[in-house]
């Protein structure tokens, strides 16, 4: 999937460029309390403060309640919304089962959002679902990105539309269909799928047949032979946050000059679902900065005890390295699940050039041998949580749309850190001196492949 941003890039001018903010986390305790807001708006005070408190208890002795939350309530200009349930999806035939659930549920509007589009088994049965909606008088409004979707033929578009589906190309290959501007190298590389206003799912799985097979240990036996099953994670959420995730795909369709959309409830009264505190999180090529990047280096700087992540496509940026490296100088377990084999070997040694020096600062890195790590994740002290489609590369943070979810609480951050160690169960650690014996071959290709970093 990983070379369709490349083939793109490469036709970019060596000089457009841009640069990452430089971020400062302001680690002194906040003056301002963070707000909670509830179903029916913000909350008062005093349950804001009760609502955290609460978050914050049978956590290790973490300050990341008072250091983190008032940068990132400071940069995002998202709220904190309590009352929702979410459910953890660390596979792909289960994330597509939820999915084919509230499909075949929605009565008003379904709005999906989604890098890559096949036509595949998998592609064709969700195309399947949603047209069978739309006939049901369920409105059904997709954006899809055009370097993500290069490969899928129009005859499978065409027949959405023709069904009454509302389709929009977010920045078409071709300059000449483009609605809102062109920009060759900006990607909507967010995942979204959202049910009549009150569900939506989120994270890193794009509508493609690698998934079909799991990324279970008994799933990943069960592959033919030279298949790699996929493993990723997602985010199925009920509550008054989905509003947020709601204003964000509505706000790509504004800009990006989509035709009217129907009349619907997009915004139905939302009623607590669970007890689940999150933060919505989008970021744009065409914002200042990237509001998951300096999220993410802020709770990284706010870090006491764990900063614990799993990525596909890791290429850090000066910035994140330092942060990484100070956590672990400061005595944080830092450690890394990345994959060990990809469907970018360009990606692939350019994140492995950084190895050498990740380990000599302290950093535990593990890959993932059994399963193509495909997942976007971190858990940092075991109360600050996150899962979405943002890889921790230059292209995540600069070039492309990007959707995370924000959890806090200790009860997520312990299913969040019994995937991770899953994830670790199945992988191989990589230590200074092997790294060090590595062949010749290997150290080229890192280092040629270090050199499109920036594109990738």
């Amino acid at each position: 999937m990983r070379f369709m941003h490349l083939a793109a890039s490469l036709l970019l001018p060596l000089t457009a460029c841009s640069s990452l903010p430089q971020v400062a986390p302001n680690t002194a305790p906040a003056t301002t309390p963070a707000q909670v807001q509830g179903p029916r708006g913000p909350l008062p005070p005093s349950r804001s403060r009760e609502i955290l408190a609460g978050l914050e208890r049978g956590a290790d002795d973490t300050g990341i309640f008072d250091r983190h939350l008032a940068v990132e309530q400071a940069v995002t200009g998202t709220p904190l919304v309590s009352g929702n349930r979410v459910r953890l999806l660390e596979d792909g035939p289960d994330t597509y089962r939820a999915m084919f659930v509230a499909i075949a549920a929605a009565s008003d509007h379904i709005n999906m959002e989604t890098y890559i589009l096949e036509d595949d088994e998998v592609g064709r049965r969700f195309a399947d679902a949603l047209i069978a909606r739309q006939r049901a008088g369920v409105q059904v409004n997709l954006i899809y990105d055009g370097v993500g979707t290069l490969g899928t033929p129009e005859e499978f578009f065409q027949r959405l539309r023709d069904s009454g589906i509302r389709t929009l190309q977010f920045n078409p290959v071709n300059p000449a269909t483009a609605k809102a501007g062109w920009e060759l190298n900006q990607r909507d590389h967010r995942k979204l799928l959202i049910v009549d206003g009150r569900t939506v799912f989120l994270g890193g799985i794009n509508i493609s047949s690698v998934y079909s097979g799991g990324s279970s240990s008994r799933a990943a036996k069960a592959h033919p032979a030279g298949e790699q099953p996929w493993r990723d994670t997602d985010l199925q959420i009920e509550g008054p946050v989905v509003a947020e995730f709601q204003r964000l795909f509505l706000a790509t369709w504004l800009a990006q000059k989509g035709e009217p959309l129907a009349p619907r409830n997009f915004f139905p009264t939302l009623q607590a679902q669970g007890k689940e505190v999150v933060r919505a999180i989008g970021s744009s090529p065409d914002d200042e900065f990237s509001l998951i990047y300096v999220t993410l280096l802020s709770a990284i700087g706010s870090a006491e005890t764990e900063v614990w992540l799993t990525n596909a496509y890791f290429i850090p940026d000066p910035q994140l390295l330092a942060a990484l490296k100070a956590a672990a100088a400061r005595g944080v377990d830092v450690r890394l699940v990345l994959p060990g084999r990809t469907d970018s070997a360009l990606v692939f040694h350019a994140g492995r050039s950084y190895y050498d020096q990740m380990l000599q600062d302290g950093v535990v890195i593990f890959e993932r041998r059994d399963a193509l790590m495909h997942s976007k994740t971190a858990v940092i002290d075991g109360v600050w949580s996150t899962v979405g489609s943002t890889n921790f590369d230059w292209r995540s943070f600069l070039h492309n749309q990007e959707v995370n979810a924000v959890v806090l609480g200790t009860e997520f951050g312990d299913r969040m850190r019994a995937a991770f160690a899953d994830d670790v169960a199945h992988s191989e650690q990589i230590t200074l001196e092997q790294w060090r014996q590595r062949s010749f071959d290997l150290y080229l290709k890192e280092w040629f492949s270090r050199l499109w970093q920036y594109w990738l």
